[in-house]
Parts: C-alpha cells; structure tokens; sequence
C-alpha cells in the first residue's frame, strides 16, 4: 500500500470506527480525498482494504457504504459470543503461559487507565478508542491461550472485529469501568488457574457488554 493510500486508510478508518461516518452511510470518495489530502485514487484503495477487513460493504448504486447491524442481529451476536468466550476463558485459565498472563494484566491495567480518572482528578478520559484497541488484544490473547482450532475458528465467524469496536464507542462511561473492572477479574482468575471462575466472568462481561447496547439503543429511541 502506497504512502498515501496509507494515509487514506488511517483517516477513513478512523472515522468510520469513531462514528464520523455514520452506519448505513455512503463514503464519499472526494470529501474523503480533500480530508485526508490525498487524490480520490488512494481512497479507492483504502476503500478495498477497509472492505475486505469488514469495516465497509459494497452495495448497488451506492458504492461503499458502513454496514449496519439490526437490535436482533446484534442479539444473536452477543448470545453467541457469550457461549464461546465462556468456553475460552475455561479453557483457557488452566493453559495460558505465564509471559500471557503477565501480557493480560498489563493490558488489562492500560484498559482501567484509558477511561479511569484524569491525572488531575477532575474530568474523565474518554479514551474508548485506546480501551477498544487493548480489548482486541485481551480478547486475542484468551483465544489463543484456550488452544482450541475448533473454537478459534468458530469464534471468527461469530465476532467482527469492526462491529465490537463499533459497539464500544457506544459504552457510556459506568459501562466502560466496569468492563475494565472485569478484564481485571478475569485476570485474577487466571492466575488462580480457576477455569470455573474465569468462566463466570467472562459470561457475565459478555452479557454486560450487550445490556449496555441495548441501553444505549432504548434511550435513544426515546
């Protein structure tokens, strides 16, 4: 990929996971271009990449335009996840390396710090796109660590990368301390080589994390 397609990628990427483009929104290839101050032939290229990794879909007479994801569809995603992350946290709680737990606590750590308190003590970070980042990367770790193909595979069928990025930018901020507080848990059960009580709390992050969107989907309705 060329400079400027790079730079193309990294500003449209950034705005489609930072909610400046809209779900269900056409990406404007010129405004996109003159944003990002490249020519519109880099932004295609951006484009194709940013769709092959699922962040854009290409639909008839509309050209690239950010998927959406219906309240039901959403639903089924997170009953699954909650049925598979289970499965790898239990597994992997008597399997993981040492150096992976010490790489889990330190993200896990970096996660509470990204929308904890400010320094100073007075106004918050937002910091949900560092929180989603170090979550891909605590999420990652589990995975692998579990040491199942099978679950692995089934696992990248079921969550989208762009859509659990998507949703963390719509946490409020008691939502994000608390799923921080849970990574942390899940380290504190690990390192017990409790494969019960990783399993426990990886269930009930994952069902947190759906009742916050859909909090979040009810109060904006009203």
């Amino acid at each position: 990929m060329s400079v400027a397609a790079q730079k193309a990628y990294d500003y449209l990427k950034s705005q489609i996971l930072n909610g400046g483009v809209p779900a269900g929104e056409h990406v404007p290839e010129a405004e996109v271009a003159a944003s990002a101050g490249v020519s519109r032939t880099p932004v295609r290229e951006a484009i194709r990449r940013l769709s092959s990794e699922g962040l854009l879909v290409r639909r008839p007479h509309l050209g690239a335009v950010v998927p959406t994801w219906s309240q039901e569809e959403l639903e089924e995603v997170f009953s699954l996840r909650a049925i598979l992350e289970t499965r790898a946290a239990e597994r992997a709680a008597t399997r993981i390396s040492p150096a992976d737990l010490d790489h889990l606590a330190l993200l896990a750590d970096q996660m509470m710090q990204a929308v904890g308190p400010a320094p100073d003590g007075q106004r918050p970070n937002d910091g949900r796109a560092t929180f989603a980042e170090l979550n891909g990367q605590f999420h990652n770790i589990i995975v692998t660590a579990a040491g199942s193909t099978r679950l692995s595979s089934m696992l990248e069928q079921v969550i989208h990368i762009p859509l659990s990025v998507r949703t963390i930018m719509r946490y409020d901020k008691e939502a994000l301390i608390r799923s921080a507080g849970h990574h942390i848990e899940l380290v504190s059960a690990f390192r017990a080589r409790d494969s019960a009580w990783a399993a426990s709390v990886m269930r009930s992050h994952v069902l947190a994390a759906w009742h916050a969107i859909a909090l979040e989907a009810a109060t904006r309705r009203v």
